[in-house]
């Protein structure tokens, strides 16, 4: 057995033992008890607890951090053409001056703009595959990727995923990597620890704790299908595209965003939703997504009461696209979609996801309530299909 499973129990097995002798020490302390003298048994305890979960996350860190990689970006452009030397002006001071705002040449049209990024990525594949975000990536003419060791090498994007803003890029390598393992998102628990690594302000191999603050979180304006892990781990600009781990040494999150107006307040793309769209980078160099093709709004209070619903758990139908499954299957505006295939609807945005991570042609059972009268619909999921082709036709009629 390796090192840092035994750490794990033993940190556990501490936890435990230290939440009892708090309890303990509580009511000592309730009742007017001095604290442990230095060199006591409890003092002992809560040393070695503290030694311990330091221990914890020193390992967790150097597992982790081999596999995290500093993604440099270039992108080009033409600079604009700006005023030029008036000619016939022969005079040396007035040059000077000029060539100090526009360069000695002055400007031209046909010279080259670099334009840098740098963002953080985290190894996923021996065979030299890195996960980061696609706004990372976005535009970029090269990628230059630099491991922990300093070797550095020239990467090419393998696939992207706007609405995840997720990206997977490729690099050779000619050594053994580091990989990271893969966690369970769906697992997370408010209050467990949470540790970011990546390259915050170019500051290469940059580790942080904190906690997992909330799951779930969408309408952060971030991207089109959002499900975020909060945390107060720090997050910079440079993190984006790096690991959220667990103590475990597993990642759970993709670091992608922060509340600028906020400290302490950072998000992750949870590491199942991640694994679905890469598979289908890697079988199909896109993502395909289910596809109701319908328009849905939140189910407001007062449309809740009039409905006979007992709260806002819901999506309303505002209208269906034409031919589309929610057409041929009879959905109507107005319907409020409460479950999904059995599972409960909480919002618009959770029917959104829902849809998306269905395979397509699966049929599956839409619990609506229309006319305060519940109802099962049957639906057949397509796959989206291009934008010019989704046009959405006449609200049908109640």
């Amino acid at each position: 057995m390796s090192r840092r499973p035994i750490l794990i129990a033993v940190v556990a097995i501490l936890l435990v033992a230290a939440g009892g002798g708090g309890y303990l020490l509580r009511d000592r302390l309730g009742r007017g008890a001095a604290a442990p003298a230095p060199g006591s048994p409890q003092a002992a305890t809560g040393l070695a607890l503290a030694e311990a979960l330091q221990l914890g996350f020193v390992d967790v860190a150097q597992h982790v951090r081999p596999a995290v990689v500093h993604l440099g970006t270039i992108q080009r452009a033409k600079s604009r053409r700006g005023p030029n030397l008036p000619q016939g002006n022969d005079d040396p001071f007035f040059r000077d001056f000029f060539n100090q705002f526009f360069g000695s040449e002055g400007p031209d049209s046909r010279s080259e703009f670099r334009r840098p990024g740098l963002g953080s990525g985290v190894i996923i594949d021996k065979r030299g595959l890195v996960l980061t975000n696609f706004h990372v990536v976005k535009g970029a003419d090269e990628i230059l990727i630099r491991l922990s060791d300093k070797r550095e090498y020239r990467g090419q994007i393998l696939g992207t995923d706007p609405k995840t803003d997720l990206a997977l890029v490729k690099f050779q390598p000619d050594h053994e990597l580091t990989v990271a393992s893969m966690g369970n998102s769906d697992a997370l628990r408010v209050g467990e620890w949470a540790i970011a690594i990546g390259n915050p302000f170019g500051l290469d191999q940059t580790v942080t704790v904190g906690v997992i603050s909330a799951t779930g979180r969408s309408d952060v304006g971030i991207a089109t299908y959002e499900n975020f892990i909060q945390t107060d781990a720090s997050i910079n600009p440079g993190n984006s595209g790096g690991p959220l781990v667990n103590l475990k040494g597993e990642v759970i999150g993709v670091n992608t965003a922060i509340v600028a107006a906020g400290q302490g307040i950072g998000f992750a793309i949870p590491i199942n939703m991640v694994k679905r769209v890469v598979d289908q980078l890697v079988d199909k160099g896109k993502v395909v997504r289910g596809w109701l093709g319908v328009a849905l709004q939140p189910l407001s209070p007062d449309l809740a009461q009039s409905l006979g619903l007992a709260g806002t758990n819901g999506a309303v139908v505002g209208s269906t696209i034409t031919g589309s499954p929610a057409a041929q299957a009879g959905l109507q505006q107005g319907d409020v979609i409460v479950a999904y295939d059995s599972t409960p609807v909480d919002d618009y945005r959770h029917v959104q996801r829902l849809v998306a991570e269905t395979r397509v042609g699966k049929s599956v059972t839409l619990q609506i309530v229309r006319k305060k009268q519940k109802m099962d619909v049957a639906v057949t999921i397509a796959e989206v299909p291009d934008e010019t082709a989704r046009r959405p036709g006449p609200p049908p009629k109640p």
